[in-house]
């Protein structure tokens, strides 16, 4: 036993004289929307307020006037940016989402990210000044504020146009802008304008969208023109022509560098503390080796810090939040049970959502319930579930999620199901299987291309399919999901084969190994379902591999028959071409010869019609492993995009 428990001991003393010498924590906060309540957590000057589930920074006034004003909005406890002297400066992400509205023709003035000493809002800073300076401090170091502006009016030459971001310092002349009308962006739209900035002691980086398309890109060192402990949060102003400055969410995650000490009497008190410590853990070790029997199977150590370490999007919950949201997880509340666990339906801040109740049966509950929170809560795409927060208490796992009004897309495809008879009222149109498969291509590309992360799925099925109350779809059950360091690399190794049969490519039974043209192969088995209204059969060994809808797809392409192959509940009603054009698709992501499959990117750009389809063979080529790369000659009609690497053994997650 002690010599089990020496590394455990031997590191919580590392840790705990690391934690005296320099002492780091998180700085983070998390509003998914707002609410009247969150104003004790904000620092709001007199013309800013919470009303409509926004932070409105300028008045938000039906009727009343809304002229020359200014607002600041601020996080309530400081952020320390540096300590010693410079030598140790602080890193950060923020994501927040904006909605601003033009009321006349010219356009307001515009908002901004700002991280500033001063918490009041400068006198007389409408108009031109954003609420970032006035006319005495512009220019001034006594303004002491960085800022990342998003302008919607051009008031003076220095202005690149009516529609811009710019970083400014102590000064509303931008020392870098980037007009957002190249990207197609309008700024005082009305439209959500999701914003996402990282710094990381060097560079700041802004991302826009939900895709985080990078605009801004600025080498920057904030602790030369901030002090130790900055304010962060939004300012903003209208002027005669008015504008709604309001932001509808904001989360934020920093390192927090600890205060300064006088480290002379650690050395006195770290050997004391750190034989405590070893004390402490090796009791709560012991104790825990009682209990461990009876504890949930799957990955061992502590969950919350593998989360924390790993997320900073989602909320973390308490036990007692989510029984009252539940009633209790009363069985009137629930929507549904799986292999996973049973998800009910709650309510939580007036809203609906989905509560997953993770099964203390499941084999590996522990490892699938991190794997969920540590890679879609770091996700933000408009065709992925959101994971609003998760729960880890008195050995209950609980995700709790965006409710989805139409659930699972499996029960209106497969009509000879049970669960599907309740919904044969409902028979999706040829549009709107069209319109599903585009989102979770949308979806999938974003994983594997969009993301800071690559991240494979491995579990693309028509069950994972969430329908919001518009039949959009949405992408969820992260469980098997693992995300990719770099984007360089495109698969993670592992020991057990994951995924679900029948949507597995023939080749992970031999590798064992997920990759992005694996993720292909299941998408296209699922555009197979979506389009045929068939089950894909079984493909869990490779001796039935010509048992699967992908067989019965290529013989009837074979034939010239793909109408025929679409589900017959359609009655005729659809687009022939479209209906051939998406099959012929889906074959080529399900082709035996993983280096012939379409990037994801290809995929989307097929289904926008801003490429063909791919060319496949007439008959199922065989499964042949290893399998060989496209020839010279053939790579002027073979599936651009594919990101199939020589197999050397890398590491995932």
């Amino acid at each position: 036993m002690g010599s089990s428990l020496f590394p455990y001991l031997l590191i919580s003393a590392v840790f705990l004289c690391q934690a005296l010498i320099l002492p780091v924590s998180c700085f983070r906060f998390n509003f998914s929307t707002f609410l009247k309540e969150d104003e004790k957590q904000l620092i709001l000057s007199t013309n800013s307020y919470i009303v409509l589930g926004a932070i409105q920074v300028t008045p938000d006034v039906n009727g009343g006037s809304m002229q020359n004003y200014s607002g600041r909005a601020l996080y309530k406890k400081p952020f320390r940016l540096w300590k010693d002297n410079r030598t140790s400066i602080a890193s950060f992400n923020t994501t927040f989402v904006l909605n601003i509205l033009n009321q006349t023709s010219r356009g307001g003035e515009g908002v901004a990210f700002i991280l500033t000493g001063n918490s009041s809002l400068p006198n007389n800073s409408q108009g031109q000044w954003l609420g970032i300076v006035n006319a005495n401090s512009n220019g001034s170091t006594r303004a002491s504020v960085v800022a990342v502006e998003f302008d919607t009016r051009k008031n003076d030459d220095q202005d690149l146009d009516g529609n811009h971001i710019g970083l400014n310092i102590n000064s509303m002349d931008s020392i870098r802008q980037v007009s957002l009308s190249n990207y197609g962006i309008n700024i005082s739209g009305g439209r959500d304008l999701r914003v996402t900035l990282r710094y990381h002691g060097e560079t700041l980086r802004v991302y826009i969208g939900e895709n985080e398309t990078l605009v801004l890109s600025q080498p920057i060192d904030l602790s030369t023109y901030l002090p130790e402990k900055v304010f962060v949060g939004f300012s903003g102003s209208t002027s005669n022509e008015t504008e709604l400055n309001c932001v509808k969410s904001w989360s934020f995650a920093g390192l927090n560098i600890g205060g300064d000490r006088n480290l002379g009497w650690v050395w006195i008190t770290v050997p004391v503390a750190t034989l405590v410590v070893l004390v402490a853990v090796g009791i709560c070790l012991c104790l825990r080796r009682v209990t461990q029997e009876g504890d949930l199977e799957g990955v061992q150590g502590n969950i919350e810090d593998e989360i924390t370490r790993s997320s900073l999007g989602p909320r973390k919950f308490r036990l007692k939040e989510l029984k009252q949201a539940t009633n209790n997880f009363s069985p009137k509340n629930k929507l549904g049970k799986g292999g996973f666990g049973t998800v009910y339906r709650g309510t939580w801040r007036n809203n609906d959502v989905a509560v997953k109740r993770v099964s203390k049966k499941s084999h590996q509950g522990k490892q699938e319930f991190v794997a969920e929170v540590t890679t879609i809560g770091n996700l933000n795409h408009r065709n992925l579930v959101k994971l609003i927060g998760w729960c880890y208490e008195k050995r209950e796992l609980l995700l709790v999620y965006d409710y989805m009004p139409n659930g699972s897309l499996d029960k209106f495809i497969f009509f000879h199901d049970k669960a599907a008879k309740q919904e044969e009222s409902t028979v999706l149109n040829w549009e709107q299987r069209l319109t599903i498969v585009q989102g979770v291509a949308q979806a999938l590309d974003y994983l594997h291309n969009g993301s800071q992360n690559r991240v494979l799925h491995r579990d693309i099925k028509s069950s994972n399919i969430m329908l919001d109350s518009e039949f959009n779809a949405r992408l969820g059950d992260f469980g098997l999901a693992r995300t990719i360091r770099g984007k360089g690399k495109t698969h993670h190794s592992t020991i057990e084969v994951a995924g679900t049969p029948g949507y597995m490519a023939p080749e992970t039974f031999l590798i064992g190994r997920a990759t992005v043209e694996t993720d292909v192969y299941s998408f296209g088995v699922f555009v197979m379902e979506v389009v045929c209204g068939r089950k894909p059969g079984n493909q869990s060994e490779l001796n039935n591999y010509n048992n699967s809808i992908v067989n019965w797809v290529w013989d009837c392409y074979r034939k010239g028959s793909m109408s025929g192959a679409a589900d017959s509940r359609m009655e005729g009603n659809l687009d022939e071409k479209e209906v051939e054009c998406v099959l012929v698709l889906g074959l080529g992501c399900c082709h035996p010869n993983p280096h012939y499959r379409p990037s994801m990117r290809t995929v989307v750009q097929v289904l926008s019609g801003e490429a063909d389809p791919p060319q496949v063979p007439q008959e199922r080529p065989s499964f042949v492993w290893p399998a060989m790369p496209p020839s010279f000659s053939e790579m002027g009609y073979s599936l651009t995009g594919s990101q199939l690497t020589p197999f050397t053994e890398l590491s995932g997650r």
